[in-house]
């Protein structure tokens, strides 16, 4: 059975440089099933590919188990290395289904830039590994399988660049509403004018006297003591001489627990006692700036970028169904 196997192999390769249509879908199949099976005569091959197989068919293309153990091997070594047991064959496995879908999708692709006429020079290439290179990659540019595998990198890029980039407009209606539909994620981050009244524990174990300290401070705030005093003779923070004024903060500059803590307090309020490793506090809020939102003129080169790269993903999933679509693909493996 290997021997047909690696027959099958052998016999399939010499039939990539026809075309599919050329040969017909059946008439290739047949080719495959009888060197499959042994009903032509055997030929010759090196010992070393013996235990190589066919992992899929794409149109006149073959994936090779060697290709995929290749591609393969970097994920196969970092799950090693952060999984074991059941849970990492698991994910063997999936890692395995995904590589054989890009491999798939690499082929399909490499197809369509070789019937579209899409090249890349050797001079190309040549550039491609100095820029690499220059950016501190270590590439031995007189190794075969390197630089066939940056022409097909530029390959893909140009291809996808003509089929897919190329065919992508972004409307200012269409920035307009990605404007309106996402304001969140174009807003000033809120600010705050605080102050604050910190209290410390003065040993170890001293949380629950400062605890005490704390609740007696709230309480006395509560019955109308002006802040200012209380912090400047009782709060532990540098900002104590200055009344426990903390100034302007912006929204994601403080511990979160005080942010979630701040959430719902009004200006001219003070909050609970608010644990942190600091400390104990005590903030009231002075002044609140009302949320403020990026002009669209200002963020426009951004969203148009944003809806660019949308739009790309999206006319790509498109352009790989029709590929796919369109193509004889049988996995084998």
């Amino acid at each position: 059975m290997n021997d047909r196997l690696s027959f099958a192999s052998h016999c399939v390769r010499a039939f990539k440089r026809f075309s599919m249509r050329s040969l017909g879908r059946r008439a290739v199949g047949v080719i495959y099933f009888c060197a499959w099976m042994g009903f032509l005569p055997a030929c010759p091959v090196e010992a070393a590919k013996l235990e190589d197989r066919i992992v899929a068919v794409v149109n006149s293309d073959l994936i090779m188990l060697s290709e995929l153990k290749r591609d393969l091997l970097p994920d196969q070594e970092r799950l090693r290395k952060l999984y074991s047991g059941e849970d990492l064959e698991r994910r063997l496995k999936t890692a395995e289904a995904m590589a054989v879908t890009k491999m798939i999708e690499r082929k399909l692709q490499l197809q369509a830039a070789k019937n579209k006429g899409v090249d890349v020079s050797d001079q190309e290439v040549t550039q491609a590994v100095q820029e690499m290179k220059k950016q501190g990659e270590t590439l031995n540019s007189a190794d075969a399988n390197t630089t066939r595998s940056i022409r097909e990198q530029l390959t893909l890029m140009r291809v996808v660049d003509r089929e897919v980039r190329g065919l992508i407009m972004v409307a200012d209606s269409e920035m307009k509403r990605y404007y309106e539909e996402h304001r969140d994620r174009f807003a000033y981050p809120e600010e705050y004018q605080l102050s604050q009244i910190l209290i410390k524990p003065r040993t170890p174990d001293g949380l629950s006297i400062a605890q005490g300290r704390a609740e007696a401070l709230l309480a006395t705030l509560k019955q109308g003591e002006p802040f200012e005093d209380l912090a400047l003779r009782f709060s532990d923070g540098a900002d104590a001489s200055r009344g426990g004024r903390l100034g302007l903060v912006r929204q994601g500059e403080l511990i979160p627990a005080l942010e979630q803590a701040l959430t719902s307090v009004q200006v001219g309020q003070i909050t609970g006692i608010v644990e942190t490793a600091e400390g104990l506090h005590i903030v009231r809020v002075d002044d609140k700036k009302p949320r403020q939102f990026r002009p669209f003129e200002q963020v426009k080169a951004e969203i148009q970028s944003l809806v660019f790269q949308q739009k790309t993903e999206d006319q790509y999933q498109i352009w790989m169904a029709d590929l796919k679509n369109k193509a004889y693909i049988e996995i084998k493996f």
